[in-house]
């Protein structure tokens, strides 16, 4: 399933009412580098994530949770913001997910002694790690799996060109072009008949 990047730069539509509701909230971030190949996608440095059933503090922790779980140094938190947006559209349509993501949420401050977002990043990826194998744990790998690498601001940042079938395949697409491998000795590659 393809993914919808982050709308960039878009109005926020962000009423009194809405910001007033409970479990609303804003994520929003700017892009990391002007030169990288993100920001040659988006027409602007800012995005921002309007969600529906958590708040931008839990949406915030959620996108460190991400992070933590499939780190990526240079990748920017606006495609780490596709997993959160996946995530806060299942707490909106299911109560539970909203519950068990919110209790995950509680279980990361109790594991903390305090706030786990407020931690360095090893401390929280250390916390993270013990909660392996739990529901909310695997609600966001899975979710992430996803959301994070079926998009093509992923795709830009990592090298992925797309899909071979529609664009004539590997080998027409300088597939021999490889140089990261040393090469294989004559006898590897025999010649056509």
């Amino acid at each position: 399933m393809k993914q919808t990047p982050v709308e960039v730069n878009a109005p926020v539509a962000l009423t009194r009412r809405r910001f007033l509701k409970t479990g609303s909230g804003v994520l929003m971030g700017t892009l990391m580098a002007t030169g990288g190949t993100l920001a040659a996608l988006a027409p602007s440095r800012t995005w921002a994530l309007t969600m529906s059933a958590l708040t931008d503090a839990e949406g915030d922790k959620l996108l460190k949770v991400t992070r933590a779980i499939f780190p990526h140094d240079t990748l920017d938190d606006a495609v780490y913001a596709l997993v959160v947006k996946d995530l806060d559209a299942a707490a909106a349509s299911d109560a539970n997910v909203a519950k068990l993501l919110r209790a995950g949420l509680q279980d990361l401050d109790q594991r903390a002694s305090g706030d786990w977002a407020s931690l360095d990043y090893l401390a929280r990826e250390n916390i993270v790690i013990k909660m392996a194998g739990t529901d909310f744990f695997e609600k966001i790998r899975g979710t992430s799996v996803v959301s994070l690498y079926n998009n093509e601001m992923a795709w830009a940042h990592f090298g992925y060109e797309g899909a071979s079938y529609d664009k004539g395949g590997y080998f027409d697409r300088g597939f021999q072009d490889l140089n990261w491998l040393p090469d294989p000795d004559a006898n590897a590659s025999p010649a056509k008949a």
